[in-house]
């Protein structure tokens, strides 16, 4: 969804602990459990801390490029929000790519040359990792403004999403460090462009059905969910069988 002013807006003073802990929570719970499923070779305890908060960063990062994209778009289809073109730009390009390619930035930039680095399995929990950084950040935000009722459906819908967008990218950045580790550079080029481009697009779809207007559109956005969150769950458990060193 649009970060636009959230991540600035809402007031930190007298902070309900309640309604952070709901916020926060969520995101304990998926990171504990990717952490656990990286059975070869642990990640040392304080690469993961620095992609999880340069996952923070990037919320920033995006709010930028969001911001200055939605006024783009708003200048040249102005009052065409229920538009397709308008919902494809906004969604797919200025969302989806924004958000997931400062994720793919930061973690490229933290993790690519790291040494730590050394099975295809450490790609999604880098990338899991950076993911759930960025939606935590957003996810305080929300939960502060609209309280306990955003916090348990965020931690039903967003939270799972970002996880969910994270493995799709971890999985193709793991292969990147695969292929480049075989002299593959071509090969090893594409799945760095799939580490974007894949998770963008599920990103988008995810977004732009969620602001359906029509009657059909939540239970279009249930489905929608359920088949993502699937889909991420069986490969993240296939790639956590089948890892091996790189």
């Amino acid at each position: 969804m649009e970060l636009g002013t959230l991540v600035f807006t809402y007031r930190f003073s007298n902070p309900n602990l309640l309604l952070i802990a709901a916020a926060v929570v969520p995101a304990l719970v998926l990171l504990t459990y990717i952490y656990r499923k990286d059975h070869i070779e642990k990640e040392p305890n304080s690469l993961l801390v620095r992609l999880l908060l340069w996952g923070i960063v990037s919320t920033f990062l995006a709010v930028v490029t969001e911001s200055l994209g939605a006024s783009a778009l708003a200048f040249f289809l102005p009052g065409n929000e229920d538009n397709p073109a308008y919902g494809f730009w906004m969604f797919f390009v200025i969302v989806g790519l924004s958000e997931e390619g400062f994720k793919y930035l930061v973690l490229r930039w933290r993790t690519w040359n790291s040494p730590h680095f050394n099975c295809r399995f450490d790609g999604v929990v880098y990338a899991v990792f950076v993911s759930l950084g960025f939606a935590l950040w957003e996810n305080i935000g929300y939960v502060m403004m609209y309280g306990l009722g955003a916090a348990v459906a965020r931690a039903l819908t967003a939270m799972p999403g970002h996880a969910s967008f994270g493995v799709f990218m971890g999985a193709c950045y793991g292969l990147a460090r695969q292929e480049e580790n075989r002299g593959v550079h071509e090969q090893s080029v594409f799945w760095h462009v799939m580490s974007v481009l894949l998770p963008a697009a599920i990103h988008g779809c995810y977004d732009y059905i969620a602001i359906m207007k029509s009657e059909e559109g939540g239970e279009s956005f249930l489905i929608f969910v359920a088949l993502v969150f699937l889909s991420a769950f069986a490969l993240l458990r296939r790639l956590s069988r089948r890892d091996r060193f790189i």
